[in-house]
């Protein structure tokens, strides 16, 4: 059947984005995010995909957590979104940057606010001397901010990886998978198929 190519990667990935969305799924969002440190030393670990747009791909962190740490060392980073039940995968690497305010702030309001409330709690990667520890930063900022609105964090906020290069596959038969390659042109894209 192939990979309906367009000339703009994001239009594909809405028509899958929609898909694994009304696939009924667990997490439809889980992405593998590879970053890697100041000395190039990797680590991937699952994130969820909270925002996208034509300028790329946002998930939510802590901004002293190991993740971001590797991301202000060296901005660059990759991804990908596996979905077995259609048989389809997304990768994309490229350049990072830290969403502004405004649309962190409105993400955070957003949250539910247990998860607002986490965190201002979590010092995320950093060792924990046992579960109650956490239980009792989670309750003191229950205490701090009772009712009423809590504010996003100072050191919590999103990132944003801008592709320079988005791949979709797709399973077939004999392994014989389709797999279309976008790279930045200039404004634009190019795509160009690859065998599997």
């Amino acid at each position: 059947m192939g990979i309906p190519v367009t000339d703009d990667p994001y239009a594909l990935f809405a028509d899958w984005w929609r898909e694994a969305k009304e696939s009924k799924r667990t997490y439809p969002d889980a992405m593998s995010l590879a970053t890697a440190d100041a000395d190039g030393l990797p680590s991937v670990r699952i994130v969820l995909l909270k925002e996208w747009d034509d300028r790329g791909f946002v998930f939510y962190t802590n901004l002293t957590s190991a993740k971001s740490q590797d991301l202000q060392a060296n901005p660059n980073a990759a991804l990908c979104l596996y979905w077995e039940s259609l048989g389809r995968q997304v990768r994309a690497r490229g350049s990072v940057e830290l969403v502004d305010d405004a649309q962190a702030d409105a993400y955070f309001a957003s949250r539910p606010r247990d998860s607002q409330l986490g965190a201002w709690a979590s010092k995320q990667s950093q060792p924990l001397e046992g579960r109650f520890a956490l239980e009792k930063r989670v309750a003191a900022y229950a205490a701090k901010y009772p009712i009423g609105a809590i504010p996003r964090p100072p050191f919590w906020s999103g990132w944003r990886i801008r592709p320079q290069q988005i791949e979709f596959w797709q399973e077939g038969t004999f392994r014989l998978h389709d797999r279309v390659q976008y790279e930045r042109d200039g404004d634009g894209w190019r795509h160009t198929a690859l065998f599997p």
